[in-house]
């Protein structure tokens, strides 16, 4: 069917937009004044679980079940997602009398679903429902069953699955939350699970994974002449070179900033040594430290490059926030 845009009535789309909006925080927040004992067992339940959760659901609430599944697998709970139909013809050799299923469904009825409800009671497998139907099929053949039914759905004919489809997304990221703060779970554990994200960038790369070393790394020692520390500086371009002792012992730093400073001062610069020039005591850090670590110092200190040293202070790298930006660190 074709319509003309100019013909939809916009005071009645926008009316009724609100009125969804209405509709599903109402079912949101009236799952939250009834929510009881029945969610904690479940979350004893599943961190007592030596297996993984198992979510299935039909249609919509099949939708809800892979990102109920997604979210559970990405905050500390193993689990996965089985379509009831597929698992009729050969996907319950998925799961595993240790598991947990969360079983899916608005109705408690879904004909794909009740269907292999004997074959998960024979496994063995503890059988957590959510659904709205509390006098269902499927809540009566649960162990635990978590209730999400809403008034009314969102959709003006009171079918389309809407409000009831927000209420098990609520109640499964509820679960979630439950759970990883349960598990202990923190930041770092996230990152593992998410290491091509912005938060794993940052809180998995660490200085070693980024720096220059090597030859790459600008320095001399106190007594090079300032025209051979410039070359060297040029040709490293990092914008700094370190001034090293006989051990490799960090002992200053020499940079664009600081060059500048001195030809404003005027005077003969070749006669000057490396000694005559460096800035003292630089800021450095260490080599096992997060690349985050390292944005901080120069944040702090606000300088664009800090030499890497290893726990023993040697030199053993360097970096400047262009570095830093090209591993999307900052």
């Amino acid at each position: 069917m074709n319509f003309d845009a100019a013909t939809i009535d916009a005071g009645r789309a926008l009316a009724l937009a609100r009125k969804t909006f209405e509709i599903e925080a109402a079912a949101v927040m009236e799952l939250a004044s009834r929510v009881g004992d029945e969610f904690a067992q479940v979350v004893g339940l599943i961190v007592a679980c030596p297996g993984r959760v198992v979510v299935m659901g039909m249609g919509k609430s099949g939708h809800i079940g892979r990102k109920i599944a997604a979210t559970l697998a990405s905050t500390g709970t193993p689990a996965m997602f089985v379509h009831p139909a597929e698992a009729s013809h050969g996907d319950l050799g998925m799961i595993q009398a240790n598991d947990v299923v969360l079983a899916i469904s608005n109705s408690g009825e879904s004909e794909e679903l009740v269907a292999i409800l004997p074959v998960l009671s024979r496994l063995g497998v503890a059988l957590v429902a959510m659904t709205g139907g509390r006098q269902s099929t499927l809540a009566a053949q649960s162990r635990i069953t978590l209730d999400t039914s809403v008034a009314q759905e969102a959709c003006p004919l009171n079918l389309a699955p809407t409000a009831s489809t927000t209420a098990q997304l609520a109640m499964g990221d509820a679960l979630a939350v439950a759970l990883l703060d349960a598990r202990g779970f923190r930041e770092a554990d996230f990152a593992r699970s998410h290491p091509g994200g912005a938060l794993g960038r940052k809180l998995l790369t660490h200085v070693s994974d980024v720096m220059r070393s090597g030859q790459a790394v600008p320095q001399v020692t106190a007594d090079t002449s300032f025209t051979e520390l410039m070359r060297e500086m040029s040709a490293k371009g990092l914008g700094a070179a370190a001034v090293v002792d006989s051990r490799q012992q960090v002992i200053g730093i020499f940079t664009d900033g600081d060059l500048r400073r001195l030809v404003e001062k005027g005077g003969d610069l070749r006669k000057l040594t490396a000694a005559d020039v460096m800035h003292a005591h630089p800021r450095v850090v260490l080599k096992g430290a997060l690349a985050v670590d390292a944005v901080a110092l120069m944040e702090q200190f606000r300088i664009n490059s800090v030499l890497v040293v290893e726990e023993s202070g040697q030199l053993c790298g360097a970096l400047n926030t262009n570095d830093l930006m090209r591993a999307k660190v900052i």
